[in-house]
């Protein structure tokens, strides 16, 4: 399968660059997959496609403020800047990171900060284009990280540094623990009387957890799908969620998957059979296209509109169909969806 086949083009315009006044009253594409029927809703009407006896799971990670700037002597230039992007700790003070500019910061090679006197040092390189990073402070990084640090938004919101408004709306509603470098984004339209209204129909909200990180938003640089290499995730779901879940199921209700970063949890988390088991560690699942959904078969999904050529928009393809996903795609560029991070989202039934 060729990467090329999931390309697609987007005019600039339609890149959401702050978020709406309200969450929820971003636009909503409801897809039914199975009659390749699409509608056009506003996202408060999503409590009128669930039914009593669904399950909604939702990811509780929460991102935290991972985006460092410093500076590195390079070449006499005492004014070299440096930029760290904190990933998966590794132990105290030791950290995989994105650091740019990467070529630069080769191993031995060091980053200053101005406060609390933190430098860090590059160690190593991975196979991921990623770092080693060590962290010398007082302390550990982690509990300066709120101080000093900033939300790291995508590269795709073109500002040159984020907003107070980020810290609270690139952040979902029902996070609550800490982990992620980005946004679950399915998770952002939520608003507190939205899963009021939910839970009031009969609806079961449930929680997992996914710490977004490397392996949800690097690239895919090979042409032929198949020979992507996930980078692995840390995920967890209890032993009372996944009984919950088992038992909507069984009584014929949807698992209604809310974001790509769910889906992966519930698929990692079933057996052959579907059914969902207590479970936490990495995993470095990848789905695209031909791949058989497990916890996810009968159920639904709920996503974002997702960058061309990445792994979010093959797994989107893989549930509902390339075709059906590419024309929808099309459908809201022609009707100027907001796309991305802060922008519409996606119903797939």
């Amino acid at each position: 399968m060729k990467l090329s086949e999931f390309d697609y083009d987007l005019p600039s315009s339609l890149i959401a660059q702050v978020p709406l006044p309200e969450r929820d009253q971003s636009r909503l594409m409801v897809l039914h997959r199975h009659k390749r029927v699409i509608e056009h809703k506003r996202f408060s009407e999503i409590v009128g496609y669930l039914r009593r006896g669904d399950a909604l799971v939702l990811n509780d990670s929460k991102v935290i403020a991972a985006r460092l700037l410093g500076a590195s002597p390079h070449r006499g230039d005492k004014h070299a800047k440096g930029e760290v992007l904190l990933l998966e700790q590794a132990a105290t003070n030791l950290w995989e990171c994105l650091v740019k500019p990467a070529k630069k910061f080769r191993p031995g090679s060091q980053i200053f900060f101005r406060d609390h006197g933190l430098v860090a040092e590059v160690v190593a390189d991975t196979p991921f284009r990623s770092k080693i990073v060590r962290f010398r402070c007082k302390g550990d990084v982690r509990h300066l990280l709120s101080e000093i640090g900033s939300v790291p938004l995508p590269p795709y919101i073109k500002r040159k540094k984020s907003l107070p408004i980020d810290r609270e709306r690139y952040q979902t509603v029902f996070a609550s623990k800490d982990g992620s470098v980005a946004a679950p984004t399915a998770g952002l339209h939520f608003t507190e009387r939205v899963l009021s209204e939910i839970g009031e129909k009969g609806v079961e909200v449930r929680l997992v957890t996914l710490h977004v990180g490397l392996g949800t938003f690097q690239p895919v640089r090979v042409q032929e799908v198949e020979r992507h290499n996930m980078h692995a995730e840390w995920f967890s779901i209890g032993n009372k969620t996944a009984q919950a879940l088992n038992h909507a199921r069984r009584r014929g209700g949807r698992i209604v998957a809310v974001g790509t970063t769910t889906a992966r949890v519930l698929e990692a988390a079933a057996r052959d059979d579907g059914t969902i088991r207590q479970m936490s560690g990495k995993t470095d699942l990848f789905i695209y296209p031909g791949y058989t959904f497990k916890a996810l078969g009968d159920g639904s999904l709920l996503t974002n509109f997702h960058l061309p050529k990445s792994s979010l928009l093959m797994l989107t393809c893989a549930f509902a169909g390339k075709d059906f996903v590419l024309d929808a795609y099309r459908e809201a560029i022609r009707m100027k969806y907001r796309f991305y991070s802060y922008g519409d989202a996606m119903l797939i039934l």
